[in-house]
């Protein structure tokens, strides 16, 4: 390669170069027959756009590749058309960009100007997001296209729950009988009104939460620990709840309806635990004797009437015969009275009016179970047999 020139020429633009060093004196004598003024100047780089200056090597940057390129590929002369993207013209030679804008005016104005309502939904349209205008039913609606007219759909018939206090608090409570408990319980509620939801109230959501809590202490105050702790003293506690809440609500017309009040917990305060479980061992200690009293009362109650029928039924044989009645009475009487006793009684002339016949029993019983020397026999006698 020695003698040689590269055909990009040299990169100083002073003639002089490396290749062209065949000695280490230059190549301004080695035989070029170019003119002094061409060189250090080779090809044109391809691309430069047309009329870049005087045609020197330089590097392309990224403007000039894009400045030189056509729908077809780089160019690489200048031409009509200049270096942009156009669109092909319509028959007319009229522009399409007009007929683009129209376009996409109209989709943006179906889109923001059609609305569908679900049937559990209503929508409150507003002027520019904040004048209250009207309010969306079920079904297709049509409106004026954002941002005139600004559509916020929400679902009315969906129940609510809001859960007072939260996870792992304590909500004390003050009875009636100046006792605290911790309650703990859950509303359901939906939205009644679309229009007083939105925009009577700053906080919905935070205003039924403090009339509920008002309502619930209020509602408790009025009942002693007991009922509150029992189940019917918890959906005496609940129905009252819902009433108060609902007349607070409708007074502030917050266009919320409460659903129902579920009472979840109700334990006594963490410090008095033990006690509590205390007083409850010993109220069902309680309860348990008033039963078993009442039981006793009970068959008392029943055995004498179970009495009281008899001695009916034996009054009403006695009115029809009462000598009868009367001596059957009698030796009932004494029947029942001397039946008891050890002595016998004899009513004749001639005998002893008492007589021991118990005790003469028990003496001749003693006698017979006792053995006579006679009937003793020596261990392994063999008794007589009974001659026939």
């Amino acid at each position: 390669m020695a003698g040689k020139k590269s055909p990009w020429g040299t990169g100083s633009g002073n003639g002089s170069g490396d290749g062209d060093k065949p000695g280490g004196d230059g190549g301004g004598a080695g035989g070029s027959d170019k003119p002094a003024s061409d060189k250090g100047k080779g090809p044109r780089n391809p691309w430069l756009p047309p009329g870049s200056g005087d045609g020197s090597r330089r590097s392309a940057n990224i403007e000039d590749i894009f400045k030189n390129r056509g729908p077809e590929g780089p160019r690489r002369g200048g031409g009509p058309g200049g270096p942009g993207f156009r669109l092909p013209p319509r028959p007319g030679g009229k522009s399409w960009f007009p007929i683009a804008v129209a376009g996409i005016a109209a989709v943006w104005l179906f889109i923001s100007s059609v609305h569908q309502v679900a049937p559990r939904e209503e929508g409150v349209v507003t002027w520019l997001g904040g004048k209250y205008y009207r309010t969306l039913t079920p079904g297709l609606n049509l409106t004026a296209p954002w941002p005139l007219q600004v559509v916020d759909i929400e679902n009315v018939s969906q129940i609510r729950s809001e859960s007072i206090p939260g996870t792992n608090e304590q909500k004390l409570i003050l009875t009636g009988d100046q006792n605290l408990v911790d309650l703990s319980y859950l509303i359901r509620w939906n939205i009644k009104d679309l229009r007083q939801f939105r925009f009577q109230l700053a906080d919905p959501e935070e205003t039924i939460r403090e009339v509920a809590e008002a309502a619930m202490r209020a509602s408790v105050a009025e009942q002693d620990l007991d009922s509150v702790l029992s189940g019917a003293g918890r959906a005496e506690v609940e129905a009252r709840v819902r009433t108060r809440m609902q007349d607070i609500l409708d007074a502030y017309r917050a266009g919320v309806a409460v659903q129902g009040i579920e009472i979840e917990k109700t334990d006594p305060p963490n410090e008095v635990v033990e006690a509590f479980k205390d007083v409850s061992a010993a109220q069902q200690d309680a309860e348990t004797a008033v039963n078993s009293a009442r039981a006793y009362a009970q068959r008392v109650l029943a055995r004498a009437q179970g009495d009281a029928a008899a001695f009916d039924k034996i009054y009403a044989e006695y009115r029809l015969a009462p000598e009868v009645t009367r001596r059957r009475l009698y030796y009932e009487t004494m029947e029942s009275v001397l039946g008891k006793t050890d002595k016998t009684i004899v009513e004749a002339q001639g005998v002893t009016p008492y007589l021991p016949l118990p005790e003469v029993r028990r003496r001749s019983q003693s006698q017979a179970q006792t053995p006579t020397p006679s009937q003793q026999q020596a261990p392994g006698a063999i008794a007589p047999t009974e001659s026939r």
